[in-house]
């Protein structure tokens, strides 16, 4: 069994459901001590949720060494039905030639990758000119209030630079390196409510149907385009999650409807000018804000971008060096706690191992590709301290 798949084992063997990190990064600090890094956990939460952050730094040789900070997380989403699984989720599972356990994709086995990694590096190189660091939480799968937006609040009060991070999130579409993600779209959620009069449906003339007063508002909202993108970001999406109106009555026109809906918007849209649009589309249908509707948002993350520079090139060529490909890249999918770190951090990629089976039952990692991404994550290391 090679370091990373027993590390991972013992990663999996915790059942580590958000927020609980159930040991995980006690674990992996008492290896990231070993070679000298300091760590510092951040407790966050109210008690019923509370959550555990791990900051942890290596200097590097010189006081301005740049620094590399390994970010991920050790919550999982629950398992789901246990009598679907063909092993214990928590019991980690090795057959036909791959690691099996709850995390085993999502993200355990890049946390386990990029600790053996440091390890090798740093056997070799231990007066590197290259400060590294990790950042975990245990609220990523969560609601995220507590986890590493709040490390990245204390690093810049403190001000600690960083110059590039590595997210471990599952980026892969067939094998380990084929994808990396220089950047994710952002996230802004709206909930409408459009008020009417509640009446018997055989009256009409009584009351009045928010459902109606909302659909040809809705289907402007549906065939709206409201960019095109750009060289890097797909056009902004907007999707309803959630429509609920009625009493549970078939005689009664309900008081009101609510519509639950989503962004997903690159740099060629902005927060305010979504907004607006929606608000000129609800006018041009008559609805008045405050009179006919209320409608609140919830900015989840804007969006960021890591063009091509010194991170993407080295984790690009440590990928070729390693399988003899060039990855895609593509800010595509959902979030992730790199719209945080990019706050603070300058150059951001996600890298990680396929995501095929990720929340599923059964998720699974090849062993191949556990060892593919400790090689891929050394080799950045040695790139960015000046190995050719």
């Amino acid at each position: 069994m090679t370091d990373t798949l027993a590390l991972a084992a013992e990663l999996i063997r915790r059942p580590s459901v958000t927020p609980d990190d159930a040991g995980c990064q006690a674990l992996l600090a008492a290896r990231l001590r070993a070679l000298g890094f300091a760590c510092e956990t951040m407790a966050s939460g109210p008690d019923d949720f509370r959550v555990t952050n791990l900051w942890a730094l290596r200097p590097g040789a010189g006081p301005d060494a740049p620094v590399l900070v390994f970010a991920g997380h050790t919550d999982v989403v629950p398992p789901g039905p246990l009598d679907r699984w063909t092993s214990d989720p928590f019991e980690p599972a090795v057959r036909d030639g791959c690691l099996w356990g709850r995390g085993a994709s999502d993200m355990k086995g890049s946390l386990a990758a990029m600790v053996v990694a440091c390890e090798r590096f740093l056997a070799q190189r231990p007066e590197a000119p290259l400060a590294i660091g990790f950042l975990l939480t245990s609220d990523e799968e969560g609601p995220a209030r507590d986890g590493t937006v709040v490390v990245c609040e204390a690093l810049r009060a403190r001000g600690q630079r960083l110059d590039w991070c590595i997210v471990g999130e599952p980026t892969s579409v067939r094998r380990t390196g084929d994808m990396i993600k220089n950047g994710r779209r952002g996230t802004m959620s709206g909930r409408l409510t459009v008020k009417g009069i509640q009446g018997h449906i055989a009256y009409p003339h009584l009351a009045r149907n928010p459902i109606h007063l909302l659909a040809p508002a809705l289907a402007e909202l549906v065939q709206t385009r409201w960019d095109d993108g750009d060289a890097y970001f797909q056009p902004t999406s907007w999707q309803v999650s959630n429509v609920h109106g009625g009493t549970g009555a078939s005689n009664v026109i309900p008081g009101s409807v609510t519509l639950d809906f989503n962004f997903r918007f690159g740099p060629a849209s902005s927060v305010e000018s979504l907004q607006a649009r929606v608000a000129a589309i609800l006018a041009r249908h008559g609805l008045r804000a405050g009179e006919d509707y209320a409608l609140d948002w919830t900015v989840g993350g804007l969006p960021f971008l890591t063009p091509r520079g010194p991170l993407v090139e080295a984790v690009s060529a440590a990928i070729h060096d390693v399988t003899g490909s060039r990855p895609e890249l593509s800010t595509s999918g959902g979030t992730s706690d790199g719209r945080f770190i990019a706050r603070i951090c300058p150059e951001v990629v996600e890298l990680g191992p396929p995501n095929a089976s990720i929340h599923k039952v059964d998720e699974h990692i090849a062993l191949e590709d556990l060892e593919a991404l400790t090689a891929i994550y050394q080799r950045v290391l040695q790139r960015l301290a000046g190995e050719a």
